[in-house]
């Protein structure tokens, strides 16, 4: 998913957003066991373990993202597709004590260096994984990304309805802008709740619910049970 979504507040307080969010991951992730963490995430061929592995290294990616940023030296967000599957497949099978060390760990690295960012840095551009350049105020926002949606995906009571309002007002524009940059079917969105309105690209069918209802569907994260118009089969986001 891009992150080219206007910044609405300041670093400080997105920082404040992303720990609260983590505190409560890191709560949930808590409460799974050894075995819970070989059932399936709502993710396609992704147990809960692949999720946690996977929020552990982001964590790490960014801060190469807030190093290249500091310092001026290039530093990619993955050394490789490759090995950030690899990454992923390894850490999955770890015990939930050496998942939890590690999730609380690489975030907090992520956030100490995000905290002392000097100021100045913060509209450097650098490049995300998909190869697209954004200045460093996106990283917040691209780590807020991961946390809240990857949480949904541990399949536990958190749900996309819980996600609050003024994540929802940003992931919902940029989720449609998302789709309207693929070869995908045109439609048009409405939010019952918000009045957002948004388009894909030409097309007669209007899809309406709830914002956060709406958000889940456009990242695959809801069949869209609770939406209406005709949908149109849509791909999940890792």
């Amino acid at each position: 998913m891009t992150s080219d979504a206007p910044e609405s507040t300041g670093i400080a307080t997105q920082l404040d957003t992303v720990a609260a969010a983590t505190e409560r991951l890191l709560e949930a992730a808590g409460k799974l066991t050894d075995a819970d963490l070989v059932e399936p995430s709502l993710l396609p061929g992704w147990t809960r373990g692949h999720v946690l592995a996977h929020l552990s290294r982001n964590a790490d990616s960014l801060v190469n993202l807030l190093l290249w940023a500091r310092t001026g030296i290039e530093t990619p967000q993955y050394a490789s597709a490759y090995l950030r599957e690899a990454d992923i497949e390894a850490g999955a099978p770890r015990p939930l004590r050496d998942q939890l060390e590690d999730l609380a760990a690489s975030a907090e690295r992520w956030l100490a260096l995000a905290r002392v960012m000097p100021e100045d840095r913060w509209p450097t551009i650098v490049r995300n994984r998909q190869g697209g350049e954004i200045p460093a105020t996106k990283v917040p926002w691209m780590r807020l990304l991961e946390v809240e949606i990857h949480h949904v995906d541990l399949a536990l009571d958190y749900t996309p309805a819980d996600w609050s309002e003024a994540f929802v007002s940003r992931l919902l524009p940029q989720s449609v802008a998302d789709r309207a940059a693929l070869a995908g079917p045109g439609f048009t969105v409405h939010a019952t709740d918000t009045g957002y309105t948004g388009t894909t690209g030409p097309g007669a069918t209007t899809i309406t619910g709830p914002a956060a209802s709406l958000a889940a569907w456009l990242i695959g994260r809801s069949k869209g049970e609770d939406l209406t118009g005709d949908l149109p089969d849509l791909t999940a986001w890792k």
